[in-house]
């Protein structure tokens, strides 16, 4: 691989494969053994099958010379969250109960089998919290993954392996999932891109336990490599019912001609009204805010006078985490992450009423952003109120919840809601990364993208951990 190939976007991949100044083989082949050397430290993937790899690079090789690559995406490695189904390797959820000759495995989940049908290498699947229950990555299966910036810290979660993968240099591109913050959770405390698009926008297929909250997207270390994966793994299939048609514009050419954001409509909350931040990241967050003022926006602070719906959250959260678990049997017992047990047992008693309040605040929730949006274009908030904190922990060290939510409150509320939002580094608080958050109306993924990529742009990009500071 050449020096400095190791952390080309995917973009700069396309390019050089259709110039032939790199080549898929020379790519994947670095990077194999890049994941071999670096990944015992950090713990990101789950599985590395490297003949497979090299022969779908090989075969990307031999249509670039034939002049007939089969899309922006030919060639280009991603990894895959092992919550998605993918043909040829097990699916095992980060479990014990699950084990690589319980299935067939031929099936692919709808956003892996467009990835192959666009010629992306699949370099592994990346690790998971068991069954993607919450907000750090480690797992009766696979153990602890770490933070890329600081191996003591937490990589975040749950797609925690897709997060430290990208930020690591471990590949481009992740696929990952996000049920309640799993992709900008682990995006932000790495230092990374990551994005929730409208629910719906990228099809998910078996559905998820966790389905009413729960999203498929696109992780990386470029807002134009996350729109360039939007694009691939976009579009409508019959097996979701929530599937939205398949989208008539390019999310990668919404961020392509970016200049500035003059007469954009932004609403800053700070805090939700409910949230906590730690200094560095409130300044991190104003100043990002500022930045968005001298690219033309109009900024407001909005204070939405909510009260916390985590309530909710959990109920729908823990009645599909419950249900999963009750399908194991007695052996889940012994065998399943206890303390993913402990808060199936603290949340046992939701009802049916429960249930049905849940969703009535939700839809509350909907029409209220619904409301605010004819307002402002985008809704500004921090990513996370903290820095990744210890590696192995559930809750920070002294935390006085148990509840993985009490610390990521910028996060779920907009699963609830199902709009779209990114989040972005916005700068560092010692030397770990934070990330600022942007929230858009349903079904307005470009808006998102492109106040997205146009801070990027005006910063110079984002550092990398080659770059640390």
């Amino acid at each position: 691989m050449p020096d400095g190939a190791r952390w080309m976007s995917a973009t700069e991949l396309a390019a050089g494969y259709r110039s032939g100044e790199v080549s898929p083989e020379s790519i994947v082949g670095g990077l194999l053994e890049t994941i071999n050397a670096v990944d015992p430290e950090i713990n990101a993937f789950c599985l590395v099958d490297a003949d497979a790899s090299v022969a779908a690079a090989r075969a990307s090789a031999e249509r670039f010379a034939a002049g007939n690559p089969l899309g922006p995406l030919d060639g280009v490695p991603v990894s895959i969250k092992d919550l998605l189904l993918t043909k040829g390797w097990p699916t095992l959820r980060g479990s014990l109960m699950i084990e690589p000759d319980d299935l067939e495995w031929d099936v692919d989940a709808p956003a892996v089998a467009r990835l192959r049908e666009a010629g992306a290498v699949l370099l592994g699947k990346v690790t998971t919290p068991e069954f993607g229950w919450k907000g750090v990555t480690d797992s009766p299966r696979t153990g602890i993954t770490r933070n890329p910036w600081d191996t003591t810290r937490t990589s975040g979660g749950s797609s925690g392996g897709s997060a430290a993968a990208v930020a690591a240099g471990l590949g481009p591109l992740s696929v990952g999932t996000d049920g309640g913050g799993s992709i900008r959770i682990p995006a932000a405390f790495c230092g990374i891109v990551g994005f929730k698009a409208t629910l719906g926008r990228v099809p998910m297929y078996p559905p998820s336990p966790f389905a009413p909250v729960a999203h498929v997207g696109p992780m990386a270390r470029t807002v134009a490599d996350v729109a360039l994966l939007l694009d691939t793994i976009s579009g409508f299939d019959p097996r979701d019912w929530a599937a939205l048609p398949t989208p008539a514009d390019s999310a990668a050419a919404a961020v392509a001609s970016t200049t500035d954001l003059a007469g954009l409509r932004i609403g800053y909350s700070p805090d939700l009204t409910f949230g906590t931040n730690d200094a560095g990241v409130h300044a991190n967050t104003d100043q990002v805010v500022a930045v968005l003022e001298q690219l033309g926006a109009e900024v407001e602070k909005v204070d939405l006078g909510w009260e916390d719906p985590v309530w909710a959250y959990h109920v729908l959260w823990y009645a599909g985490a419950a249900a999963v678990v009750g399908a194991l049997g007695p052996a889940a017992d012994e065998r399943v992450d206890p303390l993913l047990l402990e808060a199936i047992e603290r949340h046992r008693d939701i009802t049916s009423a429960d249930y049905l309040d849940a969703v009535a605040l939700r839809m509350e929730l909907g029409t209220q952003m619904g409301r605010l949006h004819e307002q402002f274009d985008v809704m500004i908030t921090p990513s996370m109120p903290s820095v990744a904190f210890e590696a192995g922990r559930t809750v920070p060290d002294g935390w006085e919840s148990p509840e993985w939510t009490s610390w990521s409150p910028y996060t779920y509320p907009f699963n609830l809601t199902g709009q779209p939002a990114i989040t972005v580094p916005s700068g560092f608080d010692g030397r770990l990364p934070t990330g600022v958050q942007i929230v858009g109306a349903r079904h307005h993924d470009a808006t998102v993208l492109r106040v997205a990529a146009t801070y990027e742009n005006a910063v110079g990009g984002f550092a990398t951990l080659e770059q640390r500071p």
